[in-house]
């Protein structure tokens, strides 16, 4: 059985935002990804469509999480299902740090406005 530590979590960093990865094919998984997020006040990530389905829990915070034009205030305890095909836009306009628990399948893309593909390393 894998057990990652806390110690053994890889961070990245993107955005304005941090990503530290847990569950990757590098520690062991052979389907999903799972990463914490962390996203620091006045942060607003850009705008971008995901290949995979996600599945975003707001641990600890408020964010503003826009999917497809519809904005929701998400708040600790809440749960947003992003389905593959999905333009996403997440923004922390508090001064709270907020932190996420964030799952998806193994190969998630992301491509921004301008047509930028992204393969994140947390999800891969």
């Amino acid at each position: 059985m894998p057990v990652i530590h806390t110690s053994d979590a890889v961070t990245h960093e993107i955005h304005g935002a941090r990503f530290v990865s847990y569950a990757t094919p590098l520690t062991g998984s052979t389907e999903l990804c799972a990463w914490r997020g962390e996203i620091p006040p006045g942060t607003k990530a850009p705008a971008h469509t995901v290949s995979r389905e996600e599945i975003f829990h707001l641990l600890i915070g408020e964010l503003l999480i826009t999917l497809d034009g519809r904005t929701d205030r998400v708040t600790a305890g809440d749960t947003v299902v992003v389905n593959p095909g999905a333009t996403l836009e997440v923004e922390n306009p508090t001064g709270q740090t907020a932190i996420s628990w964030v799952t998806t399948s193994i190969g998630l893309e992301a491509e921004l406005a301008d047509g930028t593909r992204i393969a994140p390393p947390w999800a891969n």
